[in-house]
């Protein structure tokens, strides 16, 4: 089944959504901004995405700027950033056999659906 970590106010993660609804396919929505995934969770969506922490952080987020830009952060501290700020989470994050994508290409996001 497919996951998609969706923030409705996004336009980017509604048009992702939008194109998720149309594939057919069964899918969850996990509102990560009220079901923010925890330590272990967001562990392993990075493994699942290839990234390093900080390649899923947005940087231009008020709270970045404000608590955290310029500072010298461990994986773990931005992870723990991430987990206290889910606001700082890039989105959409798309799930689908274990692995993941960040799904603001409408074209990435049909190929990793197919």
């Amino acid at each position: 089944m497919i996951q998609i970590y969706h923030n409705p106010r996004c336009g980017k993660s509604r048009n992702c959504l939008a194109f998720i609804e149309q594939s057919n396919q069964e899918f969850e929505i996990i509102p990560y901004l009220t079901e923010t995934p925890n330590v272990e969770e967001l562990k392993k969506l990075l493994k699942q995405l290839n990234l390093e922490p900080i390649q899923l952080v947005r940087t231009k987020e008020k709270i970045w700027i404000e608590n955290f830009k310029g500072k010298t952060l461990s994986d773990d501290q931005i992870v723990n950033a991430m987990v206290e700020n889910p606001i700082l989470i890039e989105r959409p994050i798309v799930v689908k056999d274990g692995k993941a994508i960040i799904g603001r290409d409408p074209d990435l996001v049909a190929s990793f659906l197919d």
